[in-house]
């Protein structure tokens, strides 16, 4: 697929409705409710934000999601989702950068995450930003009892790249 243009920008509450379209198309088995996605942006705003969440648009409409959560020295990736019209494209790369960013702002040491350990995709994403592999999460994804491999990446500001979003 060729390069697009998106938009990136603070995801604010009227994202969560196309939001949950995508993440119940991405993840119909797991998907998160509308108060997981309410209680993490009560988290993203003002001083004592912990939180930080990005939508990317086309301009017609919303097309990926993520979110990092900080606490501390560490930042935890909570989700990152691009609808599948739009893999293949360095979407995925840019909300990663973008949560990678906001991770040094935070000052987090380190990120961690969680992925399935079949999303092959997502590994080599994160590995290309220097994410390592440190262990396995047996049975974290349900139903299906999937396993999660569990990566870690030591100082993301030396992983940020590209350019910066609206927030």
């Amino acid at each position: 697929m060729t390069p697009q243009a998106y938009v990136l920008r603070e995801m604010r509450w009227w994202d969560i409705d196309p939001v949950l379209e995508l993440e119940k198309d991405l993840f119909p088995e797991d998907a998160w409710s509308r108060g997981m996605f309410w209680s993490e942006l009560a988290h993203a705003r003002g001083p004592e934000a912990t939180r930080r969440y990005v939508v990317a648009e086309t301009g017609e409409r919303l097309v990926g999601y993520a979110g990092l959560s900080a606490a501390g020295d560490l930042g935890d990736v909570q989700t990152i989702a691009v609808a599948r019209e739009h893999w293949g494209t360095g979407l995925g790369g840019q909300l990663l950068t973008e949560l990678l960013r906001a991770a040094t702002a935070f000052e987090c040491a380190e990120v961690m995450l969680e992925c399935r350990v079949d999303n092959v995709r997502a590994q080599k994403l994160y590995e290309r930003y220097g994410f390592e592999a440190i262990g396995f999460r047996r049975g974290y994804y349900q139903p299906g009892n999937v396993d999660a491999l569990v990566m870690r990446l030591h100082d993301p500001s030396t992983s940020v790249q590209g350019t910066e979003i609206n927030g």
